[in-house]
């Protein structure tokens, strides 16, 4: 079973950055993502990224041209860094992995079955 550990969360003000990871547990993972949960609402995709057999990413609209996804396959390690940061960005962070088959890489939720416990983000005016 693979585990997953996010940090980098915290508080910032509207403009500024944050950078988060995610470490694995294993290396044999063929696909990472990153979503986000706002109180009142659903969990969304933000970025994901092919781990096995390329390094394909993708992006929810919202993100694109603000946050970067990128990975260490050395250290088993995702980052999301996100740039540009507006109070609408802030939400409980999960990182999430698919270990084989499927679509890779995906923004969508129900294509990924280990999640993380989440990190904070949150973005002040």
């Amino acid at each position: 079973q693979v585990r997953l550990v996010e940090s980098g969360g915290g508080s910032v003000q509207a403009g500024g950055s944050l950078r988060l990871s995610c470490a694995a547990s294993a290396s044999w993972i063929q696909c990472m993502g990153w979503f986000r949960q706002a109180p009142g609402k659903q969990r969304e995709g933000v970025a994901a990224i092919m781990i096995a057999g390329g390094s394909s990413t993708v992006y929810a609209d919202s993100v694109k041209g603000r946050f970067a996804i990128s990975r260490d396959n050395a250290k088993n390690t995702v980052y999301l860094q996100m740039n540009s940061l507006k109070p609408e960005d802030s939400a409980m962070y999960y990182c999430a992995a698919r270990l084989a088959g499927g679509r890779c890489p995906s923004v969508n939720p129900v294509d990924f079955a280990t999640w993380g416990q989440g990190t904070q983000v949150i973005v002040s005016s």
